[in-house]
């Protein structure tokens, strides 16, 4: 039996996934899922087409002078993006996390809820940072890894893969 949503959140629904491109020259589409990978597909899919994809920014975020948000970011509740920071599109930054002065976080990267990023730190394409983690001064990490939950980035990542810990080491 299939359910016919009307609404959520008080916003219209006005059809399912596999009928967007029926809409995208009447409505601003946002891809709101949070695997990078799959985030990444559908928002290429609706670039290459010409939707419309916005940047959405909740009202208690605070965003600093010279903050560039690429498309298709969000920015969630509670976080805070300081000065002279570069965020590429299809990014998520999540509740309460705080990205420091002079960060590049390129595309498609998730900060999860309470993560920590100080100054001058870059975040490369795909990678994930688990809930809570923190990353130090001048730290670099690599293309598509993750960065598990409480683990504390205090060197460089050079190579893709899966880190944990305090200090964090690579798992596979």
């Amino acid at each position: 039996m299939m359910i016919k949503i009307k609404s959520s959140m008080g916003l219209e629904v006005i059809g399912t996934s596999d009928r967007i491109f029926e809409h995208i020259d009447e409505h601003e589409i946002f891809v709101g899922i949070g695997d990078n990978n799959t985030r990444q597909r559908i928002y290429e899919s609706l670039e290459t087409v010409g939707a419309h994809i916005p940047v959405l920014v909740h009202p208690s975020a605070v965003i600093g002078d010279q903050v560039n948000i690429g498309k298709g970011t969000v920015v969630m509740a509670g976080a805070v993006i300081n000065c002279c920071t570069n965020i590429g599109k299809g990014c998520i930054i999540n509740t309460g996390s705080t990205i420091d002065h002079d960060n590049c976080i390129e595309d498609y990267v998730h900060i999860s809820p309470g993560v920590h990023l100080a100054g001058s730190v870059r975040i490369g394409h795909g990678s994930w940072l688990g809930i809570g983690s923190v990353v130090s001064n001048g730290v670099n990490i690599a293309k598509e890894c993750k960065v598990g939950a409480g683990s504390v980035v205090i060197k460089d990542i050079i190579e893709s893969g899966v880190y944990i810990g305090t200090p964090a080491k690579r798992l596979r």
